[in-house]
């Protein structure tokens, strides 16, 4: 079994208060989960309208499905014109290295 986690850091565009940065949020959280059929949460800047940090996992019998699905989840991300990818960091775990 592995376990791949994506964690990304975003700056978001024109936006003035919690409730714009949860419009542009909920959005992109939503589409990440419907076309990849991953767990994705917000898990960073919760309190900051500017900034959010997206965390994604996905588990697969299979290495290269979860490097495929966590590279696809990261391009788009940065394709998105109302955010900016600021950073991403990927991590792959084997159930062997538990």
């Amino acid at each position: 079994m592995w376990i791949g986690s994506l964690e990304l850091d975003f700056l978001l565009g024109d936006v003035h208060s919690l409730k714009q940065k949860r419009s542009v949020v909920r959005p992109l959280i939503a589409e990440i989960r419907r076309k990849y059929d991953v767990s994705v949460a917000e898990v960073d800047h919760r309190d900051l309208y500017r900034r959010t940090g997206i965390g994604v996992a996905v588990v697969s019998a299979d290495r290269e499905h979860v490097v495929d699905v966590l590279a696809a989840v990261e391009r788009l991300a940065a394709a998105r014109p109302e955010v900016q990818l600021l950073s991403a960091r990927t991590r792959y775990t084997s159930s062997e290295d538990l």
